[in-house]
C-alpha cells in the first residue's frame, strides 16, 4: 500500500491509496494517515481509485481516522473507490461515517461547505 498526500488550492489534504488495504497494507500507511488527521478543522478526499483490496482492518483504519477529525471539527470522504471497493464500503455501513463521491469537484464542494 502507498499513500501519496497533497494539498489542493483550496487548502483540502488529498491522499491518494494505491494497493491493498489490508493487515500489511494498513501497517504501511497507519502512521502516515493518522499524521494527516492532525490538527483542527482539517477537511480531508481520500482517493481510492487505486486501492484494489479492502479488508476489515482498513475500513477500521478509514473509519476511526473520520471520527477523529470529527471530534476537531474536521471532515473526511472518500472519493471514487471502484465498483468493487464501494460495495464493500456500504456493506460495512462506512458511508454513514465517510460519504464516497465519484467526483472530486461533489467532494470538494461538500468539504467547503458551511455547517
Amino acid at each position: 500500500m502507498e499513500l501519496h498526500a497533497s494539498e489542493l488550492d483550496n487548502g483540502i489534504s488529498l491522499i491518494k491509496l494505491t494497493g491493498k488495504l489490508d493487515a500489511a497494507g494498513v501497517n504501511a500507511i497507519e502512521g502516515k494517515l493518522l499524521d494527516h488527521c492532525l490538527g483542527e478543522n482539517i477537511r480531508m478526499i481520500v482517493d481510492m481509485s487505486n486501492v484494489d483490496l479492502l479488508a476489515s482492518i482498513g475500513v477500521r483504519l478509514l473509519t476511526v481516522s473520520a471520527k477523529s477529525l470529527s471530534k476537531r471539527k474536521g471532515k473526511m470522504v472518500i472519493l471514487n473507490p471502484t465498483v468493487e471497493i464501494q460495495s464493500a464500503l456500504e456493506k460495512d455501513g462506512v458511508p454513514a461515517v465517510i460519504p464516497i463521491y465519484s467526483h472530486l469537484e461533489s467532494a470538494e464542494t461538500v468539504l467547503l461547505a458551511k455547517v
